[in-house]
């Protein structure tokens, strides 16, 4: 009996120190949405890549979603230090920046979101916080993207977007679209919103004005209320184009601009790193790398498009 003793104590001992010796991580998302969800699977898959996941029991992952309101959000990454995890990861925007106010001492790895800059995280002397690393994006590629309508559609001559003037990312956005729309001489019609829950009536608005495209910018906004957006703008005969590749998948004709999944692998691959040397040396906010030109052959068939075979289709 006291064998027994003893080999069960060793036993719950040992089951204490591999719960302890495998890291944690607290994924934060701002926001339920289908894109953004596969920047989260691009990220888990590069660390399982790496021989980090749970099923190995090489991970433990504490996994909060904050639908969209800020204040559960501050809570979700109050709760995450409190958990003392070895990382927080967080999609997007929002959330890197939620996580960065809060803690300088528990590294953040980022992804879906502006450059540090532009999400107003640097100190004064012009850098980043230290405990910050990941995949950012920039909005020049939106040039590309904005191109697209000139290309496939040279009759059109008036755009329409909507945009959230809280967001840093999509501030920046917008002026990048303006600028981009005056250069190649087309009309752009940009209204604001400040939630989802005002996106259908925004859109009425912007709708009523004869726009002939909208345009999806990378906008939170945007994202959590694309199915709205999609079904007022197909059944108004309004084609979508994005800078997000994401979003063709749900509904948009074509995209050039990074790939959400593509995007969290990047993340992720940075995040296996730091779990192998318990160390941010080397580790920084890096650009997006891959950007891929899409469309779904679906809509572009709704709307008698035709793409050239640098494009990839998405169904």
């Amino acid at each position: 009996m006291r064998w027994l003793a003893v080999s069960l104590f060793f036993f719950l001992i040992g089951c204490q120190s591999e719960k302890h010796d495998a890291p944690v991580i607290g994924f934060v998302d701002a926001l339920v949405d289908e894109t953004l969800a596969e920047a989260r699977k691009g990220f888990f898959q590069a660390l399982a890549d790496s021989g980090f996941s749970e099923q190995q029991k090489t991970l433990r992952v504490i996994y909060r979603n904050a639908q969209n309101d800020l204040p559960t959000l501050s809570q979700i990454v109050d709760f995450l230090i409190a958990q003392q995890v070895d990382l927080i990861a967080t999609c997007p925007s929002v959330a890197t920046i939620a996580a960065c106010q809060k803690t300088k001492t528990i590294p953040v790895c980022m992804m879906v979101s502006p450059s540090p800059g532009k999400a107003g995280l640097l100190d004064a002397q012009g850098k980043p916080p230290a405990n910050l690393f990941g995949v950012y994006e920039e909005t020049w590629y939106i040039d590309t993207s904005v191109a697209l309508i000139r290309q496939l559609m040279p009759q059109v001559t008036r755009v329409g977007a909507i945009f959230n003037q809280a967001e840093p990312q999509s501030r920046d956005a917008l002026d990048a679209l303006r600028k981009t729309c005056m250069h190649l001489g087309l009309e752009l019609e940009a209204l604001p919103v400040n939630n989802s829950s005002e996106t259908q009536q925004v859109l009425e608005a912007l709708l009523a004005r004869r726009i002939q495209v909208f345009f999806a910018p990378p906008d939170n906004t945007v994202f959590a209320s694309f199915p709205t957006i999609a079904s007022r703008c197909h059944a108004a005969g309004v084609p979508i184009f994005t800078s997000e590749a994401g979003l063709v998948r749900a509904g948009a004709v074509a995209a050039y601009g990074a790939d959400l999944f593509a995007w969290g692998y990047q993340a992720g691959q940075q995040a296996a790193r730091f779990l192998r040397n318990r160390s941010l040396q080397g580790l920084a906010p890096e650009l997006v790398t891959k950007r891929v030109r899409v469309y779904n052959p679906y809509v572009a068939h709704r709307y008698h498009l035709g793409f050239p075979p640098e494009f990839i289709p998405l169904r």
